[in-house]
């Protein structure tokens, strides 16, 4: 073969590797509008739109991660645009790392804790299975709190109730949803399911204690080697 059939192979090969990752691509953005649409069907029929989620792989990381920053986003939106007649926060007050984690935190401890709990107990779901219904049961979150946020500039302290009602019914059908992601992702039953979603509860309060006693021992530690670091400094100079 010559050296122009060689060119000439490798132009061919090259323009193949072009069009395979485009159309790679292009499936992987498709696969994750597909995946992110399958959240509506998934809050509107929990029961299937669970089991389907993760027995027929209906939804993916990509999603998941996007309904949770998503959630952030709205998080700290509400802080910053919901108006003052619902809102009291002071916004030069707020900081930002904080209000993300407080929902990045408990997020990540709720998995963690029911996944090992579960897993002690004939639970089916696996860690990443449980962070994916998770994340897609905080759905309702944003879309009904991004349009009261708008909403609640243009209504009076009267017409306020339907901004507390519509917020709650936020946080309700969130709870609702998680409380069925746990239910067929790990294939309990109703009472099962709450039992131990009442234990994961409880792990979490008892997983929060031991970090702060691990961070409070921790900086005890690093205090004690410091005052110690200072002493000797002192005695030598």
């Amino acid at each position: 073969m010559g050296h122009e059939d060689i060119s000439g192979v490798k132009i061919i090969m090259s323009y193949i590797a072009t069009k395979f990752k485009k159309l790679t691509q292009k499936q992987t953005y498709k696969r994750f509008l597909d995946t992110l649409r399958y959240s509506l069907y998934v809050i509107t029929h929990p029961a299937d739109g669970f089991w389907d989620l993760i027995h027929a792989k209906r939804g993916s990381y990509s999603a998941a991660n996007f309904i949770v920053i998503l959630t952030v986003l709205t998080h700290i939106w509400k802080l910053r645009y919901t108006s003052f007649l619902f809102n009291n926060t002071n916004w030069e007050k707020v900081n930002i790392f904080m209000e993300i984690a407080t929902i990045l935190l408990p997020l990540a401890i709720f998995c963690i804790c029911n996944w090992g709990v579960t897993t002690l107990f004939d639970g089916k779901g696996k860690l990443g299975q449980v962070y994916m219904g998770t994340a897609y049961a905080l759905t309702p979150y944003p879309l009904i709190q991004l349009p009261i946020i708008i909403m609640s500039n243009f209504v009076t302290m009267e017409e306020g109730t339907f901004y507390t009602v519509f917020s709650n019914i936020s946080l309700i059908w969130c709870a609702a949803l998680l409380f069925m992601a746990m239910m067929m992702i790990h294939q309990y039953g109703f009472g099962k399911t709450l039992l131990f979603t009442i234990f994961t509860l409880f792990g979490m309060l008892v997983f929060i204690f031991i970090m702060l006693l691990f961070f409070s021992m921790i900086s005890q530690g690093i205090a004690y080697f410091v005052s110690l670091a200072r002493e000797i400094m002192f005695r030598l100079n």
